[in-house]
């Protein structure tokens, strides 16, 4: 009865991590903009959105665990302080790369900053959020913590899902944001290990986002 049991938990969470951790890398913006009729900004987001949805869904009534499963626990005031500092050393080490390490290399990120830059404020609003929320809840989420129930290693787990979520960012962005996004995301791994709450991570990745699109073209405005 018992190996039963596990082998049917094996199956639920390998069946959940093609769902968190495949879907991301079937470029859901594109499908989203060309086959939803929502148009382009909207289109980009939504089937990121129904991801989220289908995570949270598949916890609760596939496998029948609390969204503190993955993460979704009440923040603590130290939660709160240590994603807005992870969030300050994120837009500080992303900024030393962007100014010193991509003009080494020849690469730049500026035509993929423009193209968001000059959306709307209201999308670049909805864009952060959803990239706060989706990507920290498929990746640090439902991946680190299946991958180290499913194995019995967070350290395998905390590797495995910042190499994906880093890998992600090569098909939309290319290798000069490979190298921005391997930085986050361990930054923000390291603060997931530490913490084990999601909304740390949800603030520290939106306010590191929103400063780079939404605060800085602002100031950027004003001058």
């Amino acid at each position: 009865m018992k190996a039963t049991q596990s082998n049917t938990r094996r199956i639920q969470i390998l069946i959940g991590l093609l769902l968190a951790l495949g879907l991301p890398f079937c470029h859901l913006g594109d499908l989203g903009r060309s086959y939803s009729g929502l148009g382009p900004l909207f289109g980009g987001d939504v089937l990121w959105w129904i991801l989220f949805g289908a995570i949270v869904l598949y916890v609760l009534f596939v496998e029948h665990k609390s969204l503190s499963s993955i993460g979704f626990r009440k923040p603590g005031i130290w939660d709160i302080v240590l994603g807005i500092l992870a969030a300050v050393l994120m837009f500080i080490g992303v900024g030393m790369i962007y100014k010193f390490v991509l003009p080494a290399l020849h690469m730049s990120v500026d035509q993929q900053l423009k193209s968001i830059i000059q959306a709307p404020l209201w999308f670049r609003l909805l864009n952060v959020t959803r990239a706060a929320v989706v990507e920290e809840t498929a990746f640090r989420g439902y991946g680190f913590e299946r991958i180290g129930e499913l194995t019995g290693s967070k350290f395998l787990g905390a590797v495995t899902t910042w190499l994906l979520f880093t890998i992600a960012h090569l098909t939309s962005w290319g290798w000069a944001q490979v190298i921005i996004a391997a930085f986050g995301s361990l930054v923000l791994t390291l603060l997931y290990v530490w913490r084990g709450n999601l909304w740390a991570n949800i603030i520290a990745h939106w306010l590191t986002d929103g400063a780079a699109f939404i605060l800085l073209p602002l100031l950027a405005a004003h001058h």
